[in-house]
């Protein structure tokens, strides 16, 4: 099984889920074929990708990807509790605790889990989803560096709040594209978390140190961040890991600006190593995210082609592949698989959207 956008359908694929409305009527039943003209239904209905079962799929490994449980658990009692208390002006905020602890809870109970991103989700969920995602990851990193339970549960409960400062601009965020916005509509998005800080400051409740990462998870090491231009030893450690988890999740899955394919985003964030981010949270980061999923096409460095079937663990970007083509294009009769983490002269170069493959 393995996500396709909807775009990439090519007609032949079956379904590997059933597709379920908000609703919770049964679209889609698996095992049915995915004619194109479905393909364009679902995306008027406003679906972006599917679960498929097809040829490239055979073999990758179906093992609980903790992006997709947490979200199942969480997205909508996060959304609810979010959303009444900024529309309606009641609603337990505090409730959001319950969400910290279940989060933390499956990370501690996936001791060896890489956060294996998919980079595909539906426009309707952006916001809930991008929150659940960067506590997520947010919390892989603190217990990674051995912070206190307490400093964890802090960083999970702000992390899944950073930004609901956002539910409060006055402009369209959902449609927001940074680099062709006027600067008025950018410095309007920036009080997001002038907003979001603003609304909470009076919630005793809530960790001084939860509210300083809703307050400055923007902020930068060499000071090119908002809204203080913080530097270095200034921004906490709780908005230092929350500021890389968020620039990952906004890049990976194009939040506002251009998307980028993991394993780019994550060159970009290694190349602001101790610029813009802290040096530590990068290393931990680097270690603990899957750069390339399992489902993604590659290429290496001998011209092969190949899916990666399943991750090594402490191997961000060494996974295990089946093999598609050689190096002349050739397709492979066989079952052939090759461990990056035994085959050390090999790497990966490249990773291909599944249409740019045939």
């Amino acid at each position: 099984m393995r996500k396709v956008l909807l775009d990439s359908i090519k007609g032949h694929e079956l379904l590997a889920r059933d597709i379920i409305s908000d609703s919770g009527i049964i679209i889609m039943t698996a095992g049915s074929p995915v004619k194109i003209e479905y393909a364009k239904k679902l995306k008027e209905l406003g679906y972006s990708y599917i679960c498929v079962e097809d040829e490239l799929s055979k073999g990758i490994n179906e093992e609980e990807n903790i992006e997709e449980k947490i979200k199942e658990e969480c997205q909508e009692v996060v959304r609810d509790i979010i959303d009444r208390y900024t529309y309606q002006g009641y609603g337990e905020l505090e409730e959001i605790k319950n969400i910290a602890e279940t989060i933390i809870c499956d990370i501690i109970n996936a001791p060896n889990v890489l956060y294996s991103i998919s980079g595909i989700r539906k426009k309707s969920e952006s916001t809930y989803a991008h929150s659940l995602n960067v506590s997520a990851m947010s919390v892989l990193i603190a217990l990674r560096m051995k912070l206190t339970r307490e400093k964890v549960r802090q960083i999970a409960i702000g992390s899944l709040l950073h930004d609901m400062g956002y539910n409060l601009v006055k402009i369209d965020y959902q449609n927001f594209n940074y680099l062709k916005s006027s600067k008025e509509e950018q410095k309007e998005l920036m009080k997001h978390v002038v907003y979001g800080y603003s609304s909470v400051i009076k919630e005793s409740w809530l960790p001084a140190a939860s509210k300083d990462i809703i307050l400055c998870h923007h902020e930068r090491n060499d000071g090119t961040g908002f809204p203080f231009h913080k530097k270095g030893d200034k921004i906490k450690i709780g908005s230092k890991i929350v500021a890389v988890c968020d620039t990952f999740d906004s890049l990976t899955y194009g939040f506002m600006m251009p998307k980028l394919k993991v394993h780019d985003t994550l060159d970009y964030i290694l190349s602001q190593a101790n610029i813009k981010f802290d040096f530590e949270v990068v290393n931990c980061f680097l270690e603990l995210v899957a750069a390339y999923p399992n489902g993604t096409i590659v290429v290496t460095n001998e011209g092969e082609k190949g899916i990666v079937l399943r991750q090594n663990s402490k191997c961000p970007t060494r996974p295990v592949l089946r093999m598609l083509t050689d190096a002349s294009g050739n397709r492979y009769d066989t079952w052939v698989e090759r461990d990056l983490k035994a085959e050390l002269s090999v790497v990966i170069v490249d990773a291909l959207d599944a249409e740019d493959y045939c």
